[in-house]
C-alpha cells in the first residue's frame, strides 16, 4: 500500500471516530427580517414566518445563521428564536396516526407546508405532533423537516 492510501485510510479513520454532532433546531418566535449578514446594516432579505422551524448553523453574539427548509442560508437576531419546536411538512399529504406505528388508527392528515408543534422527541422514526387545532398524534419523520 502506498503513501497515499495509507493517508487516505488515517484520514478516513479520523473522521469515523469523530463524534457526531446532533443537529440543533429551533422556531421562529414571531415574523421576522432575515439578513445576508450578521448586522442590521446588512441586507434585508425577507421576512419569516412566526413558528417556522429552522436549523442552527453557527451562533456569533446575538446572531444565528440559520438553514431553512428549502436549504437557503440567512441571519437571524437570536432573540426572534426559540427552544419551541415545531416541524413543517414536506410531504404532500402525511398521515398523523393515533399510536407510532402505521397500522394504527388516522388521527389526522396534513398536507405540505403545515407546521406542527412538538410534542415528544422522535422514537424510531416517529415523532409526536400537536395540530394549532388541539388535534395530536405520531407522523413519520421521513414525512417533515424539522425533527
Amino acid at each position: 500500500m502506498g503513501r497515499g492510501s495509507l493517508f487516505c485510510l488515517a484520514t478516513l479513520a479520523g473522521l469515523a471516530a469523530w463524534p457526531a454532532q446532533a443537529l440543533e433546531y429551533r422556531s421562529v418566535t414571531a415574523p421576522a427580517i432575515l439578513y445576508d449578514a450578521p448586522s442590521t446594516q446588512a441586507h434585508k432579505l425577507y421576512i419569516i414566518a412566526r413558528q417556522t422551524p429552522v436549523e442552527v448553523v453557527v451562533s456569533v453574539d446575538k446572531w444565528v445563521k440559520i438553514r431553512d427548509q428549502g436549504g437557503g442560508l440567512t441571519w437571524i437576531e437570536r432573540a426572534n428564536l426559540s427552544d419551541h419546536r415545531t416541524i413543517q411538512v414536506i410531504a404532500s399529504r402525511a398521515a398523523v396516526r393515533q399510536k407510532p406505528e402505521e397500522a394504527a388508527p388516522l388521527a389526522f392528515e396534513v398536507g405540505k407546508d403545515v407546521v406542527l408543534e412538538v410534542v415528544e422527541p422522535a422514537v424510531a422514526g416517529w415523532i409526536k405532533v400537536r395540530h394549532r387545532d388541539g388535534l395530536a398524534g405520531y407522523i413519520r419523520v421521513t414525512d417533515v423537516w424539522g425533527a
